[in-house]
């Protein structure tokens, strides 16, 4: 039985009669018990893997969870030499060893292993060993032979290339030496490589997997302040967000300008790339409202970007015409020609509509939007998180599939403050 899986007839009244009946030495048991108390991400991975990345947010468990895997791994034979990693001296003692998750608190108190601080080390009761090492004295590890290894905190180390290449060195003792790492994801080279590694494994997740171990109050905080943010998305959700050198965007660019509102915008329209076919393979459509104010600043207001047929989409574009209050439609006309109009019309037969055509190549058109983003004269409404990792991953001679979401957008933005030539409205950019 876990405790996180419990059958849904057992009631908290069933609980406690039991709890209540149980010996001493038995309540200790079931207090250090790991597998009754542990979430199904917490557990130890099948197969045949050699690193094991816990890549989560803040309060996930994480540490909880390195503690309790070297403690399954010091029971699984005496003698081990394990290798205990944090970002510096501190973090080892105080989150690894120390903390209140850490490995003094996970054994049970007959099994309580030895810490001498001097000699930054950890005995355990079957003669094990655990050595704690300074991320920031990756030499240190050049000479010393383990078992296994726990890095905590990975995407913290100032010298993780040195550090890791001179642990995995020193990782040959015994038949099965492994790593399990434990941190909140960085947009790292390093990191990204690890996690697409074929002998890692990897466990995501996100601060509020662990709800019932956190204050409600504290939860609630962090999602009105930073849900859906990028720091929202990295330290609570625990995503790898990515960030391709030589893109048209940063993260940093969209982030300084992000607003939580709208001011009162003077015209609103909804900016459409078709997606040229209907099949599961096609590109999605991108679908962009975007507003301006009366001092000419753009506003990205919603991505309503989907993956559906002409009907649906247009149904979708009509809806977000209505919510936003929208001035008109635009298509883009290159690919759908006429099409797109037409479905619209069959979808609301009056709506305002106007069609976009494209006199040069999407990389020459999204240029000078993204020059207005580095002047600040962008903004986002909140957050729109599938549009802006396709946004710092825009980048020019490298696009593997047509960026819709992008695409969108450059529409909007261009038709409404780069003020293109009429011919038809062709956007001469």
């Amino acid at each position: 039985m876990n405790f996180n899986r419990l059958p849904s007839d057992i009631t908290p009244e069933e609980i406690e009669a039991t709890a209540a009946a149980l010996t001493p030495q038995q309540a200790q048991e079931l207090l250090y018990c790991w597998e009754l108390w542990s979430r199904t991400e917490q557990e130890w991975p099948a197969g045949d893997w050699h690193t094991w990345v816990i890549m989560a947010g803040r309060g996930f468990g994480k540490t909880r969870t390195g503690a309790e895997t070297v403690r399954q791994v010091v029971g699984r034979a005496p003698n081990q030499r394990i290798a205990l990693i944090g970002p510096t001296a501190g973090d080892c003692r105080e989150v690894m060893v120390e903390g209140e998750s850490g490995l003094l608190a996970v054994f049970p108190p007959s099994q309580r292993p030895m810490y001498e601080p001097s000699k930054r080390r950890v005995t355990f009761h079957n003669g094990s060993r655990a050595f704690l090492y300074s991320a920031e004295e990756p030499e240190r590890l050049r000479g010393p032979q383990h078992h296994w290894a726990w890095c905590d905190e990975i995407a913290a180390y100032t010298k993780l290339k040195d550090v890791w290449s001179n642990l995995q060195f020193g990782l040959r003792l015994g038949a099965d030496p492994r790593i399990l790492a434990t941190t909140t994801p960085r947009p790292m080279k390093f990191l990204k490589e690890l996690v697409g590694d074929a002998g890692t494994v990897v466990t995501r997740g996100s601060t509020f997997s662990n709800a019932a171990n956190l204050p409600a109050s504290q939860l609630a905080y962090y999602q009105r302040i930073y849900g859906g943010t990028r720091i929202g998305r990295q330290e609570l959700e625990g995503q790898l967000l990515e960030e391709s050198e030589g893109a048209l965007w940063t993260r940093d660019a969209i982030d300084a300008a992000r607003v939580k509102t709208a001011p009162e915008l003077v015209r609103v329209v909804v900016a459409i790339d078709p997606a040229t076919t209907a099949g599961e393979n096609s590109d999605d459509t991108g679908i962009s409202v975007f507003g301006i104010d009366d001092a000419g600043e753009g506003y990205v207001l919603a991505d309503d970007t989907c993956h559906l047929p002409p009907a649906q989409w247009a149904a979708r574009s009509v809806m977000a015409f209505d919510r936003w209050e929208a001035d008109r439609v635009i298509g883009e006309a290159n690919n759908g020609g006429d099409l797109v109009e037409l479905t619209i019309r069959t979808e609301r037969r009056n709506i305002s509509y106007e069609k976009v055509h494209a006199s040069r190549g999407k990389v020459a058109r999204a240029e000078p939007v993204a020059a207005l983003y580095e002047q600040g004269k962008i903004h986002h409404v909140g957050s729109h998180p599938a549009l802006e990792d396709e946004m710092v991953n825009f980048v020019p001679g490298q696009l593997k599939r047509s960026p819709n979401r992008v695409d969108a957008l450059v529409w909007g933005a261009s038709y409404l403050m780069l003020k293109p030539q009429r011919q038809g409205r062709v956007l001469s950019l």
